[in-house]
């Protein structure tokens, strides 16, 4: 089973490989490049890992244990460039330089004193293999101790920290997705570990329990298909025509609080009401969303005399004080913004600051980027406290006077 399993994982990982080097072709970046080392790598380690090549390399050249040690090499070499993918990501370049150097250092460190532990077994009467059974001998120890804590438990929780707390502020959904299949593939590697040192510390102790092997191929083929699915599917999941439909789909929905209340106030704005029947905008959802996006838009130039600039300052410190930063405190200051916007519009009372001209939010990833920043803005108006203080703040702003009240709402 073990060699079914590897020979499974080797293919994976040369297929992803060649698919990642030509992203990486089209567009390199210093993520795709570590991207690029760690499927490449894991190509070369899991076909060394398959054990008739591996039992055939060390045959032919008289050196048992070679693909062994030239595998858990490549292993450490994977984790280190999943890591200097991921620092990459969530640090500034100067930051993730430095933190890569001392990964590299620090594996680079580790491997060296694994090949002096595989060379001193190199000099045994009776030949010893660099696994569980033949934990006794304190170099056999002290090899696959250094493996497991530094090669997997050090790099994988990690990976995995990194990867839950940039998905809980990453915008595009699929790369949110991908992360956290990576930290689950990370998480599934710290079994492998766990697995390792439980095995170890019973044939210390005198057992001798079987299913290693078979146990440890079960645990790094999940971990290695999890890991490759979640580093690679930000590319190749948005190109899926059901899941990109699905994704509208949801989209679709998460817009619906704003644009209600904005067509809600706003009835002309809404140039195809047959899109309020399910069956016709899932029909057609592209079109739908699409419409929405627009409606919605339109809905804020349609505000803009009954936004008042005091309200944008008192969203912006209530969002301070609440902890918020990027994304999330732009979000909520506009859905405070648009609430407000719609509260002075049913009093029919233009603003008495009126808030500067602005053009809307532009994101750089285009029309998908739009949709995700609606849908933050859109949660924000819908849920927030920051948004709700606000209105409470606010509310004498938007009391009719006679200089500023207008005849019909609409206008």
């Amino acid at each position: 089973m073990d060699t079914l399993l590897y020979c499974l994982c080797a293919g994976a990982g040369w297929a992803t490989f060649v698919y990642t080097l030509r992203l990486l072709r089209r567009h390199p970046t210093p993520a795709r490049r570590a991207l690029c080392v760690s499927l490449g790598t894991f190509g070369v380690g899991a076909t060394l890992a398959i054990p008739p090549l591996a039992a055939s390399i060390e045959a032919s050249l008289g050196l048992p244990n070679l693909a062994r040690v030239l595998a858990h090499g490549c292993a450490m070499t994977i984790a280190a460039a999943a890591e200097h993918m991921l620092l990459y990501l969530a640090l500034p370049a100067a930051q993730a330089a430095a933190r890569t150097r001392r990964w590299v250092w620090i594996t680079a460190g580790a491997y060296l004193v694994m090949v002096a532990l595989y060379a001193h077994t190199l000099g045994y009467d009776q030949p010893v293999q660099l696994t569980v059974e033949y934990a006794t001998d304190p170099a056999v120890s002290a090899y696959l101790l250094i493996l497991v804590t530094v090669g997997f438990f050090a790099y994988c929780i990690d990976i995995s920290r990194l990867c839950w707390k940039f998905a809980r502020i990453c915008g595009r959904p699929w790369l949110r997705r991908g992360l956290r299949i990576t930290a689950t593939g990370a998480t599934v590697a710290m079994l492998y570990s766990t697995n390792k040192i439980v095995y170890l510390v019973a044939y210390w102790s005198g057992l001798q329990p079987s299913g290693e092997r078979e146990i440890t191929a079960v645990l790094v083929t999940v971990s290695a298909l999890l890991m490759m699915i979640g580093l690679t599917i930000p590319a190749w999941g948005p190109l899926m025509p059901l899941t990109r439909r699905w994704d509208d789909l949801r989209a679709y929905r998460r817009l619906r609080p704003l644009w209600h209340d904005l067509t809600a106030a706003l009835p002309e704005l809404e140039l195809d009401p047959e899109l309020r029947r399910p069956l016709v905008a899932v029909r057609d959802i592209d079109y739908a969303l699409a419409r929405r996006v627009a409606e919605i838009r339109d809905g804020r130039l349609a505000l803009r005399p009954f936004l008042d600039a005091r309200v944008t300052q008192t969203a912006e410190t209530l969002a301070e004080q609440a902890g918020l930063a990027d994304d999330d405190r732009l979000a909520t200051i506009e859905a405070a913004q648009l609430a407000f916007g719609l509260r002075a519009h049913r009093a029919g009372v233009t603003a008495a600051y009126p808030q500067p001209a602005e053009g809307p939010h532009r994101s750089a990833d285009g029309y998908a980027g739009e949709i995700t920043w609606l849908a933050r803005v859109t949660t924000a108006y819908h849920q927030s406290p920051v948004v709700a203080a606000t209105l409470d703040a606010t509310e004498g702003f938007a009391a009719a006077a006679p200089s500023q009240a207008v005849g019909d709402p609409r206008q």
